[in-house]
Protein backbone atom coordinates (compact mmCIF):
# COMPACT_ATOMS: atom_id res chain seq x y z
CA UNK A 1 0.00 0.00 0.00
CA UNK A 2 0.86 4.05 -0.90
CA UNK A 3 0.92 5.80 2.08
CA UNK A 4 1.93 9.56 2.30
CA UNK A 5 3.85 10.56 6.03
CA UNK A 6 5.75 13.71 7.13
CA UNK A 7 9.76 12.60 7.43
CA UNK A 8 11.48 12.66 10.61
CA UNK A 9 14.91 12.55 11.40
CA UNK A 10 15.61 9.04 11.27
CA UNK A 11 14.37 8.82 7.53
CA UNK A 12 17.78 10.51 6.20
CA UNK A 13 19.14 7.69 5.03
CA UNK A 14 16.22 6.42 3.51
CA UNK A 15 15.91 9.52 1.50
CA UNK A 16 19.34 9.69 0.38
CA UNK A 17 19.46 7.03 -1.05
CA UNK A 18 15.90 7.66 -3.17
CA UNK A 19 17.64 10.39 -4.12
CA UNK A 20 21.05 9.54 -5.03
CA UNK A 21 19.54 6.37 -6.98
CA UNK A 22 17.31 9.24 -9.24
CA UNK A 23 20.61 11.11 -9.66
CA UNK A 24 22.13 7.91 -11.32
CA UNK A 25 19.08 7.02 -13.32
CA UNK A 26 19.30 11.21 -14.27
CA UNK A 27 23.12 10.92 -15.00
CA UNK A 28 22.67 7.90 -17.59
CA UNK A 29 19.98 9.51 -19.60
CA UNK A 30 22.71 12.59 -19.96
CA UNK A 31 20.30 14.88 -17.60
CA UNK A 32 21.23 17.10 -14.90
CA UNK A 33 20.96 16.01 -11.09
CA UNK A 34 20.84 16.91 -7.50
CA UNK A 35 24.41 14.49 -6.62
CA UNK A 36 25.95 17.52 -5.17
CA UNK A 37 22.86 18.40 -3.26
CA UNK A 38 21.45 14.61 -2.29
CA UNK A 39 22.88 15.19 1.56
CA UNK A 40 21.65 18.18 2.20
CA UNK A 41 18.11 17.43 0.55
CA UNK A 42 17.75 14.25 3.00
CA UNK A 43 18.50 16.86 6.13
CA UNK A 44 15.50 18.40 5.55
CA UNK A 45 14.16 15.37 7.34
CA UNK A 46 15.17 17.22 10.25
CA UNK A 47 13.00 20.46 9.40
CA UNK A 48 11.07 21.51 12.55
CA UNK A 49 8.15 22.50 9.99
CA UNK A 50 7.44 19.42 9.04
CA UNK A 51 6.88 20.48 5.75
CA UNK A 52 8.51 17.15 4.30
CA UNK A 53 6.63 14.50 2.93
CA UNK A 54 7.40 10.89 2.14
CA UNK A 55 5.80 8.56 -0.19
CA UNK A 56 5.97 5.09 1.29
CA UNK A 57 5.23 1.65 -0.64
CA UNK A 58 4.67 -1.06 2.00
CA UNK A 59 6.69 1.05 4.44
CA UNK A 60 9.54 2.24 2.16
CA UNK A 61 10.30 5.29 1.34
CA UNK A 62 9.71 5.81 -2.50
CA UNK A 63 9.52 9.68 -2.77
CA UNK A 64 9.89 12.32 -1.21
CA UNK A 65 8.07 16.29 -2.05
CA UNK A 66 8.23 19.56 0.22
CA UNK A 67 4.93 21.08 0.69
CA UNK A 68 4.63 24.24 1.67
CA UNK A 69 1.50 26.64 2.44
CA UNK A 70 3.22 30.12 1.00
CA UNK A 71 5.22 30.19 -2.61
CA UNK A 72 8.51 32.49 -3.07
CA UNK A 73 8.45 36.02 -3.05
CA UNK A 74 9.00 35.57 -6.83
CA UNK A 75 7.13 34.47 -10.16
CA UNK A 76 3.62 34.77 -9.06
CA UNK A 77 1.68 37.90 -9.03
CA UNK A 78 0.39 40.03 -5.28
CA UNK A 79 -2.96 38.65 -6.33
CA UNK A 80 -1.66 34.65 -6.92
CA UNK A 81 0.33 34.73 -3.73
CA UNK A 82 -2.46 35.77 -1.83
CA UNK A 83 -4.93 32.59 -3.21
CA UNK A 84 -4.85 29.91 -0.65
CA UNK A 85 -2.89 27.64 -2.16
CA UNK A 86 -0.06 24.65 -1.60
CA UNK A 87 3.14 24.81 -3.26
CA UNK A 88 5.25 21.36 -3.92
CA UNK A 89 9.11 21.62 -4.37
CA UNK A 90 12.07 19.42 -4.57
CA UNK A 91 10.01 16.31 -5.32
CA UNK A 92 12.49 13.11 -5.85
CA UNK A 93 10.92 9.52 -6.38
CA UNK A 94 12.60 5.83 -6.64
CA UNK A 95 13.00 5.16 -10.87
CA UNK A 96 12.61 1.24 -9.82
CA UNK A 97 8.58 1.95 -9.20
CA UNK A 98 7.99 4.57 -12.17
CA UNK A 99 5.65 2.12 -13.71
CA UNK A 100 3.17 2.98 -10.62
CA UNK A 101 3.61 6.94 -11.32
CA UNK A 102 4.75 8.09 -7.81
CA UNK A 103 5.20 11.65 -8.75
CA UNK A 104 1.61 11.73 -9.82
CA UNK A 105 0.21 10.11 -6.87
CA UNK A 106 2.20 12.35 -4.97
CA UNK A 107 0.64 15.18 -7.05
CA UNK A 108 -2.89 13.36 -6.85
CA UNK A 109 -2.27 13.84 -2.89
CA UNK A 110 -1.20 17.17 -2.71
CA UNK A 111 -4.40 18.56 -5.06
CA UNK A 112 -6.71 15.69 -2.71
CA UNK A 113 -4.71 17.94 0.37
CA UNK A 114 -5.70 21.51 -0.74
CA UNK A 115 -9.62 20.59 -1.42
CA UNK A 116 -9.51 18.95 2.13
CA UNK A 117 -8.25 22.45 3.40
CA UNK A 118 -10.37 24.90 1.15
CA UNK A 119 -7.08 25.75 -0.87
CA UNK A 120 -7.95 26.93 -4.37
CA UNK A 121 -4.34 25.65 -5.90
CA UNK A 122 -1.19 23.38 -6.50
CA UNK A 123 1.25 25.32 -7.38
CA UNK A 124 5.34 24.25 -8.53
CA UNK A 125 8.07 25.61 -10.33
CA UNK A 126 11.03 24.18 -12.47
CA UNK A 127 13.79 24.77 -14.37
CA UNK A 128 13.73 22.48 -17.29
CA UNK A 129 11.44 22.22 -19.77
CA UNK A 130 11.23 18.66 -20.17
CA UNK A 131 9.98 18.66 -16.31
CA UNK A 132 7.32 21.30 -17.28
CA UNK A 133 6.11 18.80 -19.84
CA UNK A 134 6.12 16.15 -17.50
CA UNK A 135 4.02 18.52 -14.57
CA UNK A 136 1.50 19.08 -17.63
CA UNK A 137 0.70 14.87 -17.87
CA UNK A 138 -0.10 15.45 -14.13
CA UNK A 139 -2.50 17.77 -15.00
CA UNK A 140 -0.49 21.32 -14.34
CA UNK A 141 -0.68 24.12 -16.53
CA UNK A 142 2.60 26.59 -17.10
CA UNK A 143 1.38 29.97 -16.12
CA UNK A 144 4.57 31.76 -16.27
CA UNK A 145 8.10 32.04 -17.01
CA UNK A 146 10.11 34.05 -15.09
CA UNK A 147 13.94 35.34 -15.30
CA UNK A 148 15.69 34.40 -12.33
CA UNK A 149 19.29 35.44 -11.79
CA UNK A 150 20.80 33.54 -14.48
CA UNK A 151 17.67 30.69 -14.81
CA UNK A 152 14.67 30.14 -16.28
CA UNK A 153 12.03 29.46 -14.12
CA UNK A 154 8.60 27.96 -15.31
CA UNK A 155 5.83 28.56 -12.77
CA UNK A 156 2.84 25.90 -13.21
CA UNK A 157 -0.43 25.23 -10.79
CA UNK A 158 -3.45 22.89 -10.90
CA UNK A 159 -6.76 24.24 -9.68
CA UNK A 160 -7.92 21.52 -6.63
CA UNK A 161 -10.84 21.21 -8.73
CA UNK A 162 -8.65 19.29 -11.33
CA UNK A 163 -8.58 15.90 -9.31
CA UNK A 164 -9.10 13.09 -11.27
CA UNK A 165 -11.36 10.01 -10.53
CA UNK A 166 -9.32 8.88 -7.12
CA UNK A 167 -11.04 5.34 -6.91
CA UNK A 168 -9.98 5.17 -10.65
CA UNK A 169 -6.37 5.41 -9.94
CA UNK A 170 -6.73 2.85 -6.84
CA UNK A 171 -8.62 0.55 -8.97
CA UNK A 172 -5.61 0.78 -11.53
CA UNK A 173 -2.96 0.14 -8.77
CA UNK A 174 -4.85 -2.79 -7.57
CA UNK A 175 -4.77 -4.29 -10.58
CA UNK A 176 -1.07 -4.02 -11.21
CA UNK A 177 -0.59 -5.56 -8.18
CA UNK A 178 -2.90 -8.43 -8.06
CA UNK A 179 -1.23 -8.93 -11.78
CA UNK A 180 2.45 -8.90 -10.25
CA UNK A 181 1.55 -11.27 -7.68
CA UNK A 182 -0.13 -14.05 -9.71
CA UNK A 183 3.29 -13.65 -11.91
CA UNK A 184 5.22 -14.10 -8.92
CA UNK A 185 6.77 -10.38 -9.66
CA UNK A 186 8.63 -8.81 -7.10
CA UNK A 187 7.50 -5.68 -8.59
CA UNK A 188 5.46 -3.65 -5.76
CA UNK A 189 2.01 -4.09 -4.20
CA UNK A 190 -0.97 -2.35 -4.17
CA UNK A 191 -2.38 1.06 -3.34
CA UNK A 192 -5.76 1.56 -1.51
CA UNK A 193 -7.32 4.64 -0.93
CA UNK A 194 -9.42 6.82 1.82
CA UNK A 195 -12.13 7.88 0.02
CA UNK A 196 -14.02 10.31 -1.61
CA UNK A 197 -11.14 12.66 -1.26
CA UNK A 198 -7.81 10.92 -0.73
CA UNK A 199 -6.37 8.04 -2.85
CA UNK A 200 -3.69 7.71 0.17
CA UNK A 201 -3.32 5.97 4.03
CA UNK A 202 -1.48 9.02 5.37
CA UNK A 203 -0.31 10.22 8.62
CA UNK A 204 0.23 13.24 10.43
Amino acid sequence: MFSMRRAEPGDRASVEDVIRTRCEWMERKGLPSWRDSAADLASQCDNPFGDVWLLELDGRVVGRTTVQEQGPPWGWTPQERAEPALYLNTSVTDPSVRHLRPGALMALWAVNRAAREGRDWVRRDCLWPDLVRYYESQGFTLLHEVERTKYRLYMLGRPRGAARRPGRMVQDRNAVAARCRSSGSTRPDSMSGEPPVSVFAEAE
